[in-house]
């Protein structure tokens, strides 16, 4: 998909930021989803510039995977921006756009503690071909190291020889 330019808000201090801010957009609509999420939160540190960038991903018509990002870095906003991150996920949930509605009541029930966050998954470790168990002693008795000297001189005390 192929993203028009955004036009500078003047808010932008220099051409460095101006910079990052069109680097940061087009990494929201990356294909890599841990690069789209990279991108939300990064955004959602860069107050009303990142509110303008994250509002446009999530109303314009674009893939519901960068519309997911772009909710991501909503709802990570804090400070003075945390409440107008909440007035556009609340204005999505009257957006004409299906995907938009569902990706904004995900988020909202999400910020309200209704939907618990996934925890890292936890791997089971790789089984080899072959699983070591213990053999059970049962009712063997137990060798001692003199039981094993008298084994191996025999009977009588005297070394075995070869020929036995």
């Amino acid at each position: 998909m192929e993203i028009e330019k955004r036009k500078p808000s003047g808010r932008e201090k220099d051409e460095a930021s101006i910079r990052l801010l069109s680097k940061l957009r087009g990494e929201l609509y990356s294909p890599h989803a841990s690069n789209r999420r990279q991108a939300g939160f990064n955004l959602s540190w860069m107050q009303e510039d990142g509110l303008e960038i994250l509002k446009a991903a999530l109303f314009e018509d674009s893939n519901v995977t960068t519309k997911n990002a772009a909710a991501y870095g909503l709802r990570k906003m804090r400070g003075r921006m945390k409440k107008m991150a909440l007035e556009v996920l609340q204005q999505g949930l009257k957006h004409r756009n299906s995907d938009t509605r569902e990706v904004c009541r995900s988020a909202l029930l999400r910020l309200e503690g209704k939907i618990e966050q996934k925890p890292p998954s936890k791997r089971a470790p790789k089984k080899g071909r072959f699983e070591i168990r213990e053999i059970p002693r049962g009712n063997r008795k137990k060798r001692t190291i003199g039981m094993m000297r008298e084994r191996k001189r025999g009977p009588a005390g005297n070394r075995r020889s070869s020929r036995d």
